[in-house]
C-alpha cells in the first residue's frame, strides 16, 4: 500500500532498509549508469491510501524495490557534529549511540564513487553524490529532499547540538 499526501504519487518512497522508486526513475538511473542502488525488484501496488482530501490517482506508475549500498564511505568523526550516548565500539560499522546529528563529513579517501549509499556511521541515512543531485534536478524527480551534508540535522530527542 502506498500513502498519498500530495496531488500525485512520487518517484521515491523511503522505507526501512529499502526504498521504492518509480519505473521512470529506475529506467533513467540505469540508462545514466549511476551506482549505489541494488535490487530493482518490481512490486505490485495493490492499494493507494489518500491522506488528504481529493481524488485518488487514476494512474499508478510501476515501482521497484531498491536497497542502497552500505559502507562505500565512512563518516569522519573529527569533522562531523554528532551527539553520542555511547562511544564507538566497532570502527568499521560505527553505529553505536548516535542521538543527534548536526552536520557531517565523510572521511577523505573512503568514498568509492557510488551515487547513493549509506555511509558507515549513519545507519538508515542515505547520502547522494553531486552527480545524483544533478540527475534528480535534470529529470524533475519528485518526493526527494536533498540536503547538503554539512546542513543535515537529525535531532529526535531535541537535545540540541553537542557542546
Amino acid at each position: 500500500m502506498l500513502e498519498l499526501y500530495g496531488k500525485e504519487l512520487g518517484d521515491f518512497a523511503e522505507g526501512v532498509g529499502n526504498s521504492l522508486v518509480s519505473e521512470r526513475f529506475a529506467e533513467a538511473f540505469r540508462a545514466e549508469g549511476l551506482r549505489g542502488l541494488e535490487g530493482f525488484h518490481p512490486v505490485e501496488v495493490r492499494r493507494v491510501r489518500r491522506q488528504r482530501r481529493g481524488p485518488k490517482p487514476s494512474i499508478v506508475p510501476g515501482y521497484f524495490l531498491v536497497t542502497p549500498i552500505f559502507g562505500s564511505a565512512a563518516v569522519d568523526e573529527a569533522r562531523s557534529r554528532f551527539r553520542r550516548s555511547a562511544p564507538i565500539s566497532c570502527d568499521w560499522c560505527r553505529l553505536t549511540g548516535v542521538d543527534g546529528i548536526y552536520g557531517f563529513a565523510l572521511e577523505q579517501g573512503s568514498w568509492n564513487g557510488d551515487d547513493v549509499f549509506i555511509p558507515r556511521g549513519l545507519s538508515g541515512t542515505m547520502v547522494a553524490s553531486e552527480r545524483f543531485a544533478d540527475f534528480v534536478a535534470r529529470h524533475g524527480f519528485t518526493n526527494m529532499k536533498l540536503i547538503p551534508t554539512e546542513e543535515y540535522t537529525w535531532d529526535p530527542l531535541r537535545r540540541g547540538p553537542p557542546s
